[in-house]
């Protein structure tokens, strides 16, 4: 794997010219190439097949096929580094991402973003900045999620059932593609911290100190494979702090704590840091 080549990306969306001004900020970036462009979710399926794009920003509400089903196909494909159509420098094991882009911060269309595999969902008024580094953030393999969707996240994935004890889904957090965010969820391993989680939901029986003070009957048995120190870190993670910020409060190193939150996300089998936060608190951690 070359990890000098340019991040590929597909852009989604049926008004021509949203995707005209992203392939415009994505095409002023030096690691970046706009390699596709669709008008709607069947087109971004077919593209997506055929291309083996790195990153697709998908709309929500298009003609036809919704973003949402297209997402949920595009994330199931599986590379195929011997195409014909995917060049050697762009070959690899890496799986498409996809990041939803809306209008509608909504809680229906988050959840049905994450359960169709997406790994970020942001505002379509999102900074170009902070869309740029979500891009690299999820190329890398982390998960991104914007700040105003977190708390409402959070509430209902408790609510629905997703903290249910030992349900938490997704794939096994690995010490190359560890799973995060730089932008709305905290910093993940793989970043930098300079994200943070705000507006957490104190569930019933938190002390003010930020304790649980009701113990659940039932704890998954993945907790006990985390060392006290990890049980620190998830327990700071839970309360919406960055890396930075925890190396300062634990007063250990950022490489530490990167190294905790990888180890972390593995043992508990969570996909990414808003799992391991409803793991935190599904376990009266917090």
């Amino acid at each position: 794997m070359n990890e000098s080549r340019s991040i590929r990306v597909i852009i989604a969306d049926d008004q021509e010219l949203v995707r005209a001004g992203f392939a415009m900020v994505i095409g002023s970036q030096p690691d970046m190439e706009v390699v596709g462009q669709a008008s709607d979710g069947a087109q971004a399926v077919a593209l997506a097949e055929s291309l083996h794009p790195d990153v697709v920003l998908m709309d929500v509400r298009m003609p036809g096929m919704d973003g949402i089903e297209a997402t949920s196909r595009i994330t199931s494909l599986s590379a195929a580094p011997g195409d014909a159509t995917v060049s050697a420098e762009s070959a690899d094991d890496r799986p498409t991402r996809v990041i939803i882009l809306t209008t509608f911060d909504l809680d229906e269309y988050v959840m049905a973003a994450i359960n169709a595999g997406a790994s970020g969902f942001l505002l379509k008024d999102t900074e170009p900045e902070t869309l740029l580094n979500s891009i690299r953030t999820v190329f890398q393999g982390n998960a991104i999620i914007a700040p105003s969707a977190t708390k409402r996240l959070i509430e209902k994935m408790m609510q629905d059932g997703y903290a249910q004890h030992g349900s938490l889904t997704g794939d096994v957090a690995r010490s190359d593609a560890v799973y995060g965010s730089a932008v709305g969820v905290s910093g993940g391993a793989a970043g930098n911290g300079a994200g943070s989680m705000t507006g957490i939901p104190s569930p019933a029986g938190a002390a003010s100190d930020g304790s649980n003070t009701s113990r659940p009957a039932y704890t998954d048995p993945e907790l006990d494979l985390l060392t006290d120190r990890e049980r620190e870190v998830l327990v700071e993670i839970a309360h919406g702090l960055s890396n930075q910020e925890i190396a300062d409060k634990l007063f250990i190193s950022l490489p530490t704590v990167k190294t905790h939150v990888a180890h972390i996300l593995a043992k508990i089998n969570a996909r990414d840091r808003v799992q391991a936060v409803v793991f935190a608190y599904d376990n009266g951690l917090v």
